[in-house]
């Protein structure tokens, strides 16, 4: 009788448990057919008041000048704004005293009022919750590294991704945030900066000198998918390189737009002509598992959003992120390491590199860590198949690390 064979993989799948997603304490939204409710478009609500990170440099004069002032005072504004970061008529003694107020409003409205505000110990690590004109939550996370200010920030209000591990898509997407209100993320970040509110250890010098501290890189992994609100994104990183003070004059090289596999999207912000980072939040290999974890995986398999990434990389020349959360006895098995590296690899070397992304332990929880040893094991095997694979530093575990908690939590109370 013949004995049936099985494949490397097959042998190794059969060695460990495997455990399933699956939502704890709420419910996925789910289609006319029965699968997760994935929602593309923002939902119809009242618009942000229009501000100047929304406008063109040929807008905002046009705009000042409706105003009834000269065009000129549009770049006093963008210096205020994106230089001194700072929305205070009372700070902009280069403007006319008796139209600075309206002026101000009328150029800078306010967008995002600060609710919360968390820290670690060591200070080194803020958390922010903001409310935005609509009564509607989002956060973002500052943190200091040696060398560099990272700013985590979110796109959207809500996630319409419907992902069963994230907090933020318990609620389905609210709405699109505005390009302003991406920015102003990273402005009263950098106000926050500069008035000594980040612990760690700065460098020396103030805020008007070219040495003055502030954000130097920017991760869209806060709340929202980034490129299914696409159009603002990109607005948004162009005015982040923007040289000051038309903009913030950040290098687009410190900038990281993620996204869980909008296919369509990956391809075309490859031909942005921007030179960021790209990031895919893959998270398995396989889509057996990939399509109840990522849900839109159903849309675009593994192995077209591994296809996309490589394209991007090859059509930017820039190397591309692979984000993996390892998650005990559900995707951090040795053979699912060992996939990951033949589907890189089978596309080519040195275009991209693994970050495994550790989550915090939680007893009782399928979305929990994984034992220390799988972790290494897991990143052993990448880096042994030659994929550069470095395990993440996470940031922030005592101030509740997984972006969106903070918010479905004072959803009740706001």
């Amino acid at each position: 009788m013949a004995t049936e064979t099985r494949t490397p993989f097959e042998e190794q799948r059969s060695a460990r448990p495997q455990v399933r997603p699956r939502t704890e304490g709420w419910t996925q939204a789910q289609d006319t057919e029965g699968r997760p409710l994935l929602q593309f478009a923002s939902p119809k609500r009242g618009k942000p008041p229009v501000h100047l990170a929304d406008l063109t440099v040929e807008e905002r004069v046009e705009k000042v000048k409706e105003l009834g002032l000269p065009g000129f005072r549009a770049k006093q504004l963008s210096t205020h704004y994106f230089t001194h970061y700072t929305s205070d008529p009372a700070a902009m003694t280069d403007l006319p005293a008796a139209q600075r107020e309206e002026l101000v409003a009328g150029m800078l409205p306010p967008l995002l009022t600060e609710t919360r505000r968390l820290a670690t110990d060591k200070g080194d690590t803020i958390k922010f919750l903001w409310k935005l004109h609509d009564g509607a939550l989002v956060e973002s996370v500052l943190m200091r590294y040696p060398g560099r200010i990272t700013l985590c920030v979110s796109s959207q209000a809500g996630c319409g991704m419907n992902c069963p591990f994230c907090a933020t898509g318990q609620a389905g997407l609210t709405r699109n945030m505005s390009t302003a209100e991406i920015i102003e993320q990273i402005v009263r970040a950098n106000a926050a900066i500069a008035a000594g509110e980040l612990g760690g250890d700065p460098r020396k010098g103030g805020q008007d000198r070219v040495d003055a501290e502030r954000v130097t890189n920017i991760v869209f992994m806060g709340m929202g998918e980034p490129l299914a609100n696409y159009k603002r994104v990109v607005e948004a990183v162009r005015t982040m390189v923007a040289p000051q003070p038309h903009g913030l004059g950040m290098s687009a090289r410190g900038i990281t737009v993620s996204t869980v596999g909008l296919v369509p999207a990956i391809k075309k912000l490859a031909d942005e002509n921007l030179p960021i980072t790209f990031a895919l939040s893959l998270h398995a290999p396989d889509d057996e598992l990939r399509d109840e974890l990522i849900p839109v995986n159903s849309r675009w398999k593994a192995d077209e959003a591994i296809d996309a990434a490589y394209e991007y990389y090859a059509k930017t020349g820039r190397r591309v992120s692979i984000e993996y959360a390892l998650i005990k006895d559900m995707n951090d098995h040795a053979w699912r390491a060992d996939l990951l590296a033949e589907k890189l690899n089978a596309r080519g070397k040195g275009w991209v590199h693994v970050n495994p992304i550790p989550l915090n332990p939680t007893p009782g929880s399928v979305w929990t860590s994984s034992e220390p040893h799988v972790q290494d094991e897991f990143v052993r095997r990448l880096n042994a198949a030659g994929v550069p694979t470095t395990l993440r530093d996470t940031r922030g575990k005592e101030i509740d690390g997984a972006c969106g908690q903070l918010a479905a939590a004072d959803e009740t109370d706001v």
